[in-house]
């Protein structure tokens, strides 16, 4: 969908509460930004009440639908 301003990723219902078309996960997000901070999302994890965690889980892929 093209809009003034260039592409919009996603649309949303007529009050802006949900998309409708092509919505991202969070995980999906995340894994977004930290592709573009230059860091791997699958190999990034902390230490958190005795085991590794990862921001993105399991389910996190970059959006690249988005990028330039």
């Amino acid at each position: 969908m093209l809009n003034r301003y260039g592409i919009s990723q996603e649309s949303t219902d007529e009050f802006g509460f949900e998309a409708v078309e092509n919505p991202v996960h969070l995980h999906d997000l995340h894994a977004t930004i930290l592709h573009l901070m230059g860091l791997d999302h699958e190999l990034l994890t902390y230490f958190y009440q005795g085991r590794e965690e990862s921001l993105t889980d399991v389910g996190g892929k970059v959006v690249t639908g988005v990028l330039a």
